[in-house]
């Protein structure tokens, strides 16, 4: 069954295969690539993999790899997910990117107010942790604002183009969303 969380202006969904190229037409700019683990340069066949993948991580219940949908145009502007979801330790990952002419909106912060409380109060998860490539400072502040803290830093954890990236680790329990 798919899954559906409403919001203001945007709904979290799960993908189709459909979705296929506005994921591409958002994801293939490199500036979205530059912080995230998306491949550049992002082609269509990308989408199409990824949205197989999703489709059976949703079915396994082992990630909820969802589409933020802008309302008014129907179409998918950017990813949100709970990865690596732990039932046994009540935890998970979550990522995002949002497509480039959508940023500094407050999209993403909705997103990720409508995940975290998905995540809190129907999966019922005790953690929530963000990886986030340095110097990724938007980012870090958008989780800062949500109420995660800062616990710490993964040397040189992620290479992409010959340079190493530091991870920044952020994490929020339950109850304790700002």
């Amino acid at each position: 069954m798919p899954l559906l969380i409403e919001g203001r202006i945007i709904n979290l969904r799960t993908l189709m295969i459909s979705d296929a190229y506005s994921i591409y037409e958002n994801a293939r700019d490199r500036e979205i690539s530059k912080y995230t683990r998306l491949p550049y340069p992002y082609r269509l066949k990308h989408a199409y993999d990824f949205i197989s993948l999703c489709q059976e991580n949703y079915k396994k219940k082992a990630g909820y790899e969802l589409g933020i949908e802008l309302k008014k145009a129907g179409k998918i502007i950017g990813i949100i997910s709970l990865i690596h979801v732990d039932k046994t330790r009540r935890t998970a990952e979550v990522g995002y990117w949002l497509g480039k002419q959508y940023w500094r909106r407050g999209i993403t912060k909705e997103a990720l107010t409508l995940i975290l409380d998905y995540g809190f109060n129907t999966l019922k998860l005790a953690r929530i942790y963000a990886k986030v490539l340095c110097p990724n400072l938007p980012s870090v502040i958008l989780l800062q604002h949500a109420g995660f803290k800062y616990e710490g830093r993964i040397r040189k954890s992620f290479f992409r183009d010959g340079n190493g990236f530091d991870e920044l680790v952020f994490s929020l329990r339950s109850g304790v969303q700002g």
